[in-house]
């Protein structure tokens, strides 16, 4: 059980294959994120042409972000992805890549969007986060 959420998977529905159907989230403790790609603090693109290392980039940047707001990627409810040219080999390696982020237990409800382009030609991943805070953990 999450301490800070609830994670759902109505048996209803087929079964989810790396996300949760359904989040809960108490109100008051929600941390929004704009979509993060693979920006270095001084701006410049990492890992051009390389979907792995833009992934771990992607990550690290939602991280610094999270916990800025007194959270982490452990505590995200929904993720949502856009993908450049998406295909099976892709979503592989975005997975292999995010797995030591997050807590394979209580997987976040996911979106995952195929996208003809970016916001510049050479990135390749964008995601957005949705995420709780803890009841002791302060924006810092």
């Amino acid at each position: 059980m999450h301490p800070f959420a609830s994670f759902i998977n109505p048996p209803r529905l087929p079964p989810p294959n790396g996300f949760s159907h359904v989040a809960i989230a108490p109100a008051g403790r929600l941390v929004v994120v704009s979509g993060q790609v693979a920006y270095a603090p001084d701006g410049r693109i990492i890992g051009k042409g390389d979907l792995a290392a833009q992934t771990r980039q992607v990550l690290e940047n939602l991280s610094i972000a999270l916990e800025a707001a007194g959270s982490s990627l452990r505590h995200a409810v929904k993720l949502t992805y856009f993908v450049k040219d998406l295909t099976e080999d892709a979503v592989a390696i975005i997975r292999r890549e995010r797995a030591p982020y997050l807590d394979p237990g209580r997987l976040p409800a996911s979106t995952l969007v195929g996208v003809a382009a970016l916001a510049k030609a050479d990135l390749l991943l964008e995601v957005e986060c949705l995420a709780l805070t803890g009841p002791q953990q302060a924006p810092v």
